[in-house]
């Protein structure tokens, strides 16, 4: 058997809030919209993955989600343009990856980040 995706679910109580974060922050597109269930995509292909964090870490919180992304030094400043909250400033990691947290709509924290 193999895995041919993972796709996150996100409760929010404001479904047209969190669907605009997404949207306007990393240029996602509805995908399939059922009303009750709508699910985003971005252009690009990328094979699924899931991290697992053990919970005795010194960087707390840990995100909810992480997020890849082409150029992170933009997506951070159409965060700040936006007005949104850094919950972690943008910062360039030891194990060679530069990210920033954020949390969206419906209060799952997001770390964007961008390999070196």
């Amino acid at each position: 058997m193999t895995v041919k995706r993972i796709v996150a679910n996100i409760a929010a109580v404001s479904m047209q809030d969190t669907i605009a974060f997404y949207r306007d922050l990393l240029d996602m597109e509805i995908a399939m919209d059922l009303g009750w269930v709508a699910t985003m995509s971005s252009q690009a292909d990328h094979p699924a993955q899931l991290s697992i964090i053990r919970d005795d870490q010194d960087t707390q919180p840990h995100p909810d989600l992480s997020i890849e992304v082409e150029d992170v030094d933009v997506v951070h400043q159409r965060a700040v343009s936006m007005g949104i909250r850094i919950d972690y400033p943008l910062t360039d990691e030891p194990w060679g990856v530069r990210r920033f947290f954020v949390s969206d709509p419906a209060g799952k924290l997001l770390n964007i980040l961008a390999h070196a």
